[in-house]
């Protein structure tokens, strides 16, 4: 039988363009303490890359192939499956966990109310942070943001490129939301979606900032194209989150955040900083848009994935 707080670490991966930071993401999971039961890294319909990691990864290394349709969602469910331990962690390949990650994660699972917990996510910027970029916008790279909490709390939800879910309670509700999440460079709120449903009965989710990883920020995504077309996706993606969690509090954190942005782009203003005070209006009102959009077309686009996803 399995140790009761023992962790395996599932890592999704779908191009071999990253291939250098899907080593450095496998080799900082096997390197924390507690040691993973098992590293499983799924790979998202790409036979040369799954060969290629089959053969490379470090001898112990679980490869599997995506069992799903194509898509983060799938790639993980299919990873969770391929563990036995209670708690199973989950690491982007594009991020590499610091000592002390995965304990930091385990922590909070002491209390038998938590089914979920989350860290603290670091960008690691490949050509320098552009100086107008806010730090309440960080999480347009997939970044902790100004506003998270400093300490031990709990949430709403975490993020899935530093997560780790009791496999039971993830099981339970069907796991990731298959056709909504991240496919390529397509990117939903999978994440707070699943937390919301881990979340529905009573179920607590934490974050603790003392669990840290990387994440990696390519110089593509330093741009201010790229900072506006992401925060319009993101507005998009939020109404249809809302549209799949009826009667479920899923945006009342977007709602607080999006009252502290003006102070923000007023203390800007006032300490001289321009560009930051421009980027924080203009990602607000790419975000308002693509929330707009989406609500006045999105309904009739497409139907809604179902609830029910992967089978066990």
């Amino acid at each position: 039988m399995s140790d009761p707080m023992s962790v395996s670490v599932v890592i999704p991966c779908y191009s071999e363009r990253r291939w250098d930071q899907l080593v450095a993401a496998v080799a900082s999971a096997w390197a924390q303490q507690p040691r993973p039961e098992r590293v499983v890294v799924v790979v998202d319909h790409n036979d040369a890359l799954l060969a290629r990691a089959a053969h490379e990864l470090p001898e112990g290394t679980v490869v599997v192939a995506n069992e799903s349709q194509r898509g983060a969602s799938g790639a993980r469910n299919t990873g969770v499956r391929h563990t036995t331990s209670p708690v199973i962690a989950l690491l982007d390949d594009d991020a590499t966990a610091r000592p002390g990650w995965l304990a930091g994660l385990l922590a909070p699972f002491a209390d038998p109310a938590v089914v979920g917990t989350g860290g603290a996510i670091a960008p690691a910027w490949e050509q320098g942070r552009p100086r107008w970029f806010p730090d309440e916008f960080l999480w347009v790279v997939g970044a902790s943001y100004r506003g998270m909490p400093t300490g031990p709390a709990r949430v709403r939800n975490v993020w899935s490129e530093s997560m780790a879910v009791r496999r039971d309670a993830f099981l339970a509700v069907g796991g990731f939301r298959v056709g909504f999440g991240k496919v390529g460079e397509r990117a939903r709120p999978e994440d707070t979606d699943l937390c919301l449903r881990m979340g529905a009965d009573g179920g607590a989710w934490v974050y603790n900032p003392a669990s840290v990883i990387d994440h990696l920020v390519p110089a593509a995504r330093s741009t201010l194209r790229f900072f506006v077309a992401r925060s319009a996706n993101e507005g998009r993606g939020k109404i249809e989150l809302a549209r799949l969690n009826l009667g479920r509090e899923s945006l009342g954190s977007e709602q607080d955040y999006a009252r502290e942005l003006p102070r923000a782009a007023v203390r800007s203003l006032l300490r001289g900083d321009l560009g930051q005070a421009f980027a924080l209006v203009a990602g607000a009102g790419a975000a308002a848009a693509g929330a707009g959009y989406e609500w006045a077309f999105g309904a009739r686009r497409h139907q809604a994935p179902q609830p029910a996803v992967d089978p066990a």
